[in-house]
């Protein structure tokens, strides 16, 4: 009995955080709104599922794709991801999600994007390059990154694109 109240239990989390990133993916475009009101829904938003992803890393760890499965480990990643008003959230999703990747039961790119969007918020560097801070001369330019001249090197080991290819995504057309 307790075993089908766990599978219950695990399959109600895992539609809640798809929910969570559907509801995400939905209102993203308010996130740089010129529309002041726009972005204080989007950040409404985020903050609800930061906290949410705060209660469930509390009760239950992080959500790995054994336990969720796929798409919902995918957007407890997105959850933290997007937390950039609650570092208190990034900085614990962080931590457990490393536990997850040494256990191999998380995706390690995953990790190293969160890993780059928190140092990014906290004003430090970023190990992988991942967070772009703006576009100069036609081309996306990552935040400051700790030791530019081993970035892809770093890029391989989690398995991200080269710089260059990850940027050639993001540059005008």
């Amino acid at each position: 009995m307790a075993d089908v109240q766990g599978r219950e239990l695990v399959g109600e989390l895992a539609e809640e955080l798809v929910g969570m990133m559907a509801e995400d993916g939905a209102a993203a475009r308010l996130a740089h709104s010129p529309d002041l009101a726009e972005q204080a829904v989007w950040r409404r938003l985020t903050a609800r599922h930061g906290d949410r992803l705060a209660e469930i890393m509390a009760t239950h760890g992080w959500p790995t794709e054994r336990t969720v499965g796929p798409e919902a480990a995918r957007a407890a990643w997105l959850v933290a991801q997007h937390a950039d008003r609650q570092l208190d959230v990034q900085r614990r999703a962080a931590e457990l999600m490393g536990e997850a990747v040494a256990r191999g039961e998380a995706s390690a790119r995953d990790l190293a994007f969160l890993q780059d969007r928190l140092a990014v918020n906290e004003g430090r560097e970023q190990r992988y390059g991942t967070q772009i801070g703006a576009v100069a001369d036609g081309r996306p330019v990552p935040w400051p990154c700790e030791e530019p001249e081993r970035l892809d090197e770093r890029r391989a080991a989690v398995g991200i694109e080269p710089f260059d290819e990850y940027t050639a995504r993001f540059a005008p057309k």
